[in-house]
């Protein structure tokens, strides 16, 4: 087998020795979709730094970081809004290329190997713009907290920075993968009274309430409209709801599941097809508020040292979101645990 080439940092850069990195839904929706090949994905990830480019002074060799698919320049609009977390410079990447020159650092006989995210840490080495990396604590076990710069950040993100639940409220939650899970557990960190889970597979339901979840509903037990059975459980609907599936029709189902007034719902879910989503003005007109959600509203350098610090403190879990270990030689497995929902997160871990 041909060997893929990586190559040495640029200006502003940083190369990793990958050490875990997790498989998210996001990499197997992209692997089937074909948009892009040949490609390396992965995109929730720690590691140690290796090698740092011209211009970098906040890394330096053996610096233990989390990868972040979306960066943080500090210095544009967004960054500098204390608003939001969607970096002008360093935002999501979806060409397959790297921020800075539009170039790939991968290569097989000098023909481009594309990237995911800015990323690609399904890979022993990456390099990535050394704003789309965290220095984190090396007292911090890299083999857990990768699912940080991703899935669980994302769902704590969504209860606390965007939703900002409030105690003893009602929660509906659509979807229960990790995302929707991390959700619960920040739901029931901020003192939810009623955490109602959803989703069509039953062996989640019991599992959920180790994460927050009170109750559990499979649509395909009731022939009775899912916003309907919400609205009747609670009393006139949720006052918090979440989509974390990525269907723009359970989008729409989320939104008439929340209460009159104040109801909110947030979507994290990426749609597979059918981007465009419906729904009656008078949804809104009645007062429900629709938010999207992207990596929970967390500026990355800013933000994630802080959950690493929470989780070294036991103050959030992350070990319970780990379902299968496995090395690097058995990343096809994870992709069928993945796509037959027989996991939450398979960790994948590099030779030594």
């Amino acid at each position: 087998m041909e060997q893929v080439e990586v190559s040495p940092p640029q200006p502003m850069e940083i190369r990793i020795k990958v050490v875990s990195t997790s498989l998210c839904r996001s990499d197997v929706t992209a692997w089937q979709s074909h948009a892009i090949f040949p490609r390396i994905f992965g995109h929730e990830a720690s590691g140690i730094v290796e090698s740092v480019g011209e211009g970098v002074t906040e890394f330096e060799e053996g610096d233990h970081v989390l990868t972040v698919f979306i960066g943080e320049c500090m210095k544009c609009r967004h960054c500098t809004s204390g608003k939001s977390n969607i970096c002008e410079v360093l935002g999501l990447e979806r060409r397959g290329v790297m921020h800075s020159d539009q170039k790939t650092r991968f290569s097989i006989n000098g023909k481009p190997i594309y990237h995911y995210c800015a990323v690609s840490s399904f890979s022993e080495y990456t390099v990535v713009h050394s704003g789309c990396a965290v220095k984190v604590s090396s007292l911090a076990p890299l083999e857990k907290i990768c699912l940080l710069s991703c899935g669980v950040a994302a769902g704590l993100g969504a209860a606390w920075n965007v939703a900002d639940i409030s105690k003893g409220s009602t929660v509906a939650i659509f979807g229960l993968g990790t995302v929707g899970l991390s959700v619960a557990q920040g739901a029931k960190l901020r003192g939810a009274s009623r955490i109602i889970g959803v989703d069509t597979n039953p062996e989640k339901g019991e599992k959920a309430k180790a994460f927050g979840v009170t109750e559990f509903l499979n649509p395909n037990d009731s022939d009775e409209p899912l916003q309907q059975i919400i609205k009747r459980i609670t009393d006139g609907g949720a006052d918090y709801s979440f989509e974390c599936i990525g269907d723009t029709g359970m989008m729409t189902t989320a939104l008439q599941s929340c209460c009159d007034g104040w109801g909110l719902t947030v979507t994290l879910g990426v749609p597979k097809e059918k981007p465009e989503m419906k729904a009656h003005y008078g949804l809104f007109i009645t007062g429900r508020t629709l938010k999207g959600s992207l990596f929970g509203g967390w500026r990355p350098k800013s933000d994630l040292p802080s959950l690493v610090d929470m989780y070294t403190k036991k103050e959030i879990e992350i070990d319970e979101f780990i379902t299968h270990n496995m090395p690097f030689e058995d990343i096809n497995k994870a992709f069928d645990l993945m796509k037959e929902g027989r996991c939450l997160r398979c960790v994948i871990h590099m030779p030594k």
